[in-house]
């Protein structure tokens, strides 16, 4: 699995700021640090997600597959922005890390498979570049299972809208592997973060007590039609 990095432009205090920006629109006294605090937990329970909006997470991801990103992107809200590693400038022709699926690599037959597909790839790639054919061109090759890196900004409210989603049992195996790494990630950076990571990052069953999904793993009950 992949690795994530919390960079130090992250909102080190996400519960205090949530309060003190709310206390502004409250005339409230935002020079008190107890107060911003509970405000901003007051916030979080009575589900004002528009100040969840403020706590800014600046992240690097890497090692995660290109098809997970993918995945990644398609919970881009709330204004974040990311830079992806570029497949037009970086050379790959002396290989690409890739990931290989658990399943797979469980299977001696399977993985002997898999890795030699890749291998093959790699030696098509190699033989175009001695073509002298253009890299952005060449890069069509590269699968979606190779390594890469992102450099990820957004916000509170975007990231638990995502656990919602991907900690999910029926969420993709690499996703919510991504999702663990986040949350440990997060958690270590700093005792507000943990709070959030443990009470709010959590799979939509918890949110709504009752599972939503056609196929349900049992966590809860399938809502009642």
């Amino acid at each position: 699995m992949g690795s994530i990095v919390i960079q130090n432009e992250t909102t080190p205090d996400p519960i205090s700021l949530i309060g003190r920006e709310a206390g502004v629109c409250w005339g409230a006294d935002v020079t008190n640090k107890e107060k911003n605090y509970k405000r901003g937990m007051d916030c979080l329970a009575s589900g004002h997600g528009r100040t969840w909006e403020y706590p800014q997470v600046y992240m690097i991801l890497d090692g995660y597959s290109a098809r997970v990103i993918r995945e990644f992107y398609t919970h881009i809200g709330g204004g974040p922005t990311r830079l992806q590693a570029s497949t037009r400038y970086i050379n790959y022709q002396k290989g690409f890390p890739f990931v290989t699926p658990p399943k797979i690599a469980a299977n001696e037959e399977a993985e002997k498979i898999y890795r030699q597909t890749m291998e093959e790839i790699l030696r098509g790639m190699q033989k175009l570049e001695a073509m002298e054919l253009p890299r952005e061109d060449i890069g069509m090759l590269l699968p979606l299972g190779m390594e890469t890196k992102v450099v990820f900004r957004t916000n509170l409210r975007n990231l638990i809208d995502m656990s919602h989603q991907r900690m999910c049992t029926r969420a993709y195996w690499e996703y919510r592997g991504l999702m663990q790494d986040m949350c440990q990630a997060l958690g270590s950076y700093s005792e507000e973060w943990k709070y959030l990571v443990e009470h709010y990052f959590v799979p939509k069953c918890e949110v709504t007590g009752f599972c939503t999904e056609a196929k349900c793993c049992g966590r809860k009950p399938k809502k009642e039609s």
